[in-house]
């Protein structure tokens, strides 16, 4: 269940450095409750179908392509690109639409990025609809990256080891970032291919084959694998287990927040949005019984829609 398609009616271009310049869009109803949705990745750019979970007739949607992504330029930029870069983005965007509160929307790399900027600037943040927990903890990390997801689905993690050799394989994250940091043009397209369909193949219960194909897009593959990887290997800038610290989480307990978490999620599996709620208790928890990580699931869909009515009027 979501809404119809739409048209942003206003678009633009913020300068947020010297370097960075970023693509946001905005759609729905003009003097509506606002929302942002922030993508995944990072590096994964919005599209059309992500104003999809708002009511036009309610919600003021706002999009933005993070650092590097989508439309934002210059694409697949590694430099002053941190989660810090990005919770800073993200005020600017605020104070230039005119926005005094609004409603945050992330899943995956979305939700770390919803709840560092909720932590940050929880005067900001009049509700959290997070999706597929990912706090960047080594463990979460060495499940997709190295060793976990890679029981489930050996035949698409062989496609994924076939780049680099047998020797550097004890470091997937690290072998893969050489490559994908390569000064030759081929090594990093292959490299970025590779990691993008890994995890193509791994978001859905039922492989979708629109998504492998979409990691065969040489720019999309690029941004996605690129500042993956560079936020990766750097553990997104942040303290081991930063975002479930007490005194952190504590910050936003009194910010009504709903998590929607595929019970067979891959990439970013339940354990993180289960330890989530075990430091935030006010937040409401619903693991989908059949479903993997991505938000284009049906139940999963349908959730996060529902959960955004019910948010509409704040």
């Amino acid at each position: 269940m979501s809404y119809p398609p739409i048209r942003p009616y206003e678009t633009g271009m913020l300068q947020v450095s010297n370097l960075h310049t970023l693509y946001w869009e905005v759609s729905g109803k003009k003097d509506g409750n606002p929302v942002v949705f922030l993508h995944g990745g990072p590096g994964g750019g919005t599209g059309e179908k992500d104003r999809q979970y708002f009511d036009p007739e309610a919600y003021k949607i706002v999009l933005f392509d993070q650092r590097g992504a989508g439309k934002s330029t210059p694409s697949a930029s590694l430099e002053e690109n941190t989660t810090w870069d990005l919770v800073s983005d993200i005020e600017k965007l605020r104070e230039h639409l005119k926005i005094d509160k609004w409603v945050v929307f992330g899943g995956s790399w979305g939700s770390t990025l919803s709840l560092a900027y909720a932590q940050t600037h929880p005067e900001r943040v009049k509700a959290l609809i997070l999706r597929g927990i990912f706090t960047l903890r080594k463990s979460e990390l060495k499940f997709f990256y190295q060793e976990g997801t890679s029981h489930i689905f050996p035949d698409a993690w062989d496609e994924y080891l076939a780049p680099i050799p047998e020797e550097e394989r004890d470091d997937m994250m690290a072998a893969y970032h050489k490559r994908l940091t390569s000064e030759d043009d081929q090594i990093r397209t292959e490299a970025a291919k590779a990691w993008s369909k890994w995890e193509m193949a791994t978001s859905k219960l039922r492989v979708d084959p629109n998504d492998i194909a979409r990691a065969a897009q040489d720019d999309w593959a690029l941004a996605f694998a690129r500042i993956e990887s560079h936020y990766f290997v750097n553990e997104g800038f942040m303290r081991e287990g930063q975002l479930l610290e007490k005194q952190a989480v504590d910050k936003i307990r009194h910010i009504p927040t709903v998590i929607v978490q595929g019970r067979y999620d891959v990439v970013c599996p339940a354990r993180s949005a289960y330890d989530l709620k075990k430091v935030f208790p006010e937040a409401e928890l619903t693991i989908v019984p059949d479903a993997g990580h991505s938000a284009r699931e049906i139940p999963t869909s349908k959730l996060l829609t529902e959960a955004a009515d019910r948010f509409r009027n704040l």
